[in-house]
């Protein structure tokens, strides 16, 4: 059993350099026995970094979810199963993802209080987030207006917290959002991460997160695009 270390540790920002043991090595990826890296999900991509062991030294690529999380690496013929490796996440890389990932959850809640918009598709890149709203009237929809709103949110101060809550609690809650994803997880997982922000959001999430939402630059919006029928696109930075 993989320990999964990204899951408890919050704030996301700035991880830890931390040992683990491979146990297993499959085509150019390593298994590990414990990881704070973050694997490729929901939108944000997963961590990158480098993993040493004495003089061998590999860079890591983005890390991929799975039951196990994989370690891709350049190099990964270097390494054997019982290596206790030192493994360093580029912390710039995540931090980006992080504060991007938090953001999109305020502008995702900001579109559903004011449109009753609901995301249906999110996506990091590196040089910028894109969302992709579903409205029952997109021509309700302004720009300018959101901005406004979403940046003042960014500058409150809010508090990001992290619980851990059953099924029943999530879907029997009055404000939590984003639920339709919990079909899919196994039923025997009984308790799920759920992440708030003071006032703002309340949804089941696995992502990295700030502590507090005013670690988070404002946002600027670059691109509306129509996606078909009462959907947009939102491309900012």
């Amino acid at each position: 059993m993989q320990e999964k270390m990204h899951l408890t540790q919050h704030p996301g920002l700035n991880p830890p350099v931390f040992e683990a043991k491979i146990t297993d090595i499959i085509g150019d990826g390593v298994f590990l026995d414990r990881t704070f890296c973050y694997p490729r999900g929901g939108g944000q991509p997963g961590d990158r970094g480098s993993i040493s062991f004495g003089d061998k030294f590999s860079n890591m690529r983005e890390v991929k979810p799975g039951e196990r999380i994989l370690h891709p690496l350049d190099s990964p013929e270097i390494f054997r199963a019982g290596d206790r490796v030192q493994c360093k996440i580029d912390s710039s890389w995540r931090n980006r993802n992080t504060m991007m990932h938090t953001a999109q959850h305020v502008f995702s809640a900001i579109a559903n209080d004011m449109y009753k918009a609901e995301t249906v598709g999110n996506q990091i890149s590196a040089h910028n987030t894109r969302i992709d709203l579903w409205f029952p009237d997109r021509d309700l929809f302004d720009a300018e207006e959101i901005s406004l709103q979403v940046n003042d949110v960014l500058n409150s101060g809010a508090e990001v917290l992290i619980h851990e809550w059953s099924r029943d609690e999530i879907l029997s809650h009055h404000k939590m959002r984003h639920t339709n994803f919990l079909d899919r997880i196994p039923s025997s997982i009984s308790m799920l991460r759920v992440v708030e922000i003071e006032d703002i959001d309340l949804c089941p999430c696995g992502g990295t997160h700030v502590g507090n939402i005013s670690q988070i630059p404002n946002i600027t919006i670059e691109n509306v695009k129509s996606k078909g029928a009462g959907k947009l696109r939102v491309t900012y930075t």
